[in-house]
């Protein structure tokens, strides 16, 4: 066919070309990002001398002037003090958080029993992590080995049973008590919080104001009198003879606490969901529940993954407050050991309280940065 000689076809593709100098690489970066503008630069240079004045001081008093080694409180006091270091240095006291790491991790649990946590928490990961990466296969099985069938060998692996000497829940703390009231937790109040829920929206007048009234009288209260109301209080409306373990009692606490805020998250994300979707699904002769769990509550829930974390993150740090009904989490239990005269000195309580809070603060940086991963892995919105 003929071509108009004023039309022109290209017939190749043109290689591409790099980026124009200036707006590409790290001098760009720092001048877009750190000084843009007047205020900005300000800005920069303000934080970069304050970060120039607190790190040098931070990293000599935790690395480099810090006792790592020792037996006792003389390992980490000065001389003054009745220690062997030289007066006026006086670095963290690792050597406490050395000594003491093993009830960090599992309180008073028996010293020769405790490869049965190690056992649980061995389990627990290898479950946990195929469930976090979206590729593996067969999530359904997956699911039911991590919150059905490891929850019931848990138990007797940790209380006793079959064989297992007994072991009294007064006697478990520190990480490992963190952790099941944390699992346990976010195991219960996420399907129950999606109850209240889509109970709250619910057409049946029944329903719905019990649900109301439960998410309602629970989200205003503290969490405080919610854990003493469930160790103090609910003994004295048992039957005599009747009574629940105190860590079971912190169980259900925690769970119930952190479902009514569950449920005000999902009901958010129920909220914004158009109305098409709803009205697709009935025109698709679908069930009410089949309607929720196939279309609905999946879309509900991705829309509000950063709130999920966010609550999750939330009762992760709240589990501290058991240790006002007796038990003993990781910051209860290394609080109870600064009490130790064996290692009394002015830096062995703020040494503990940093250790117990990088601990709090990696686990909850890691679901942050999962939960990023997961908003990204199911982003299926049009970008421009």
């Amino acid at each position: 066919m003929a071509i108009n000689s004023s039309t022109f076809i290209r017939q190749d593709m043109l290689a591409p070309q790099p980026a124009p100098l200036g707006v590409s690489g790290a001098s760009h970066w720092f001048r877009t990002k750190l000084f843009a503008t007047p205020k900005d630069t300000v800005l920069t240079i303000l934080a970069l001398a304050l970060l120039a004045y607190l790190v040098p001081g931070m990293i000599n008093w935790l690395f480099i002037d810090a006792v790592w080694t020792g037996s006792d409180r003389t390992a980490c006091a000065t001389v003054i003090q009745g220690g062997v270091l030289p007066d006026g240095q006086s670095g963290a006291c690792w050597a406490f958080v050395d000594a003491k790491f093993q009830q960090f991790m599992f309180g008073r649990y028996p010293l020769e029993e405790r490869w049965r946590p190690i056992l649980v928490a061995v389990l627990f990961v290898i479950l946990l992590v195929p469930m976090l990466i979206p590729k593996v296969p067969h999530k359904a099985w997956n699911a039911l080995a991590l919150f059905i069938i490891l929850p019931f060998i848990s138990f007797f692996l940790l209380i006793g049973g079959f064989g297992l000497p007994h072991v009294e829940t007064q006697l478990w703390g520190g990480l490992m008590v963190t952790l099941i009231l944390s699992f346990f937790g976010i195991t219960v109040s996420l399907p129950l919080g999606i109850l209240l829920a889509l109970g709250r929206r619910s057409q049946m007048p029944v329903i719905k104001t019990l649900c109301v009234i439960f998410i309602e009288i629970i989200r205003g209260i503290p969490l405080v009198t919610v854990l003493f109301m469930a160790s103090v209080m609910l003994p004295l409306f048992l039957p005599n003879g009747w009574t629940f373990d105190k860590l079971l009692r912190a169980l259900i606490g925690v769970s119930i606490f952190s479902a009514a805020y569950m449920a005000e998250v999902i009901r958010g994300g129920l909220q914004a969901i158009p109305k098409g979707q709803f009205e697709g699904a009935d025109s698709l002769g679908l069930s009410y529940w089949q309607k929720m769990r196939l279309i609905i509550l999946p879309q509900a829930i991705k829309l509000v993954i950063p709130s999920i974390v966010n609550t999750f993150i939330g009762l992760f740090k709240d589990t501290s407050l058991v240790s006002i009904i007796g038990m003993f989490d990781l910051l209860g239990i290394v609080t109870l050991n600064q009490s130790d005269a064996n290692w009394s000195t002015p830096v062995t309580p703020i040494t503990g309280y940093v250790f117990a809070g990088f601990i709090f603060w990696l686990f909850c940086f890691g679901m942050s940065r999962y939960s990023a991963f997961m908003e990204r892995h199911l982003d299926t919105g049009h970008r421009h």
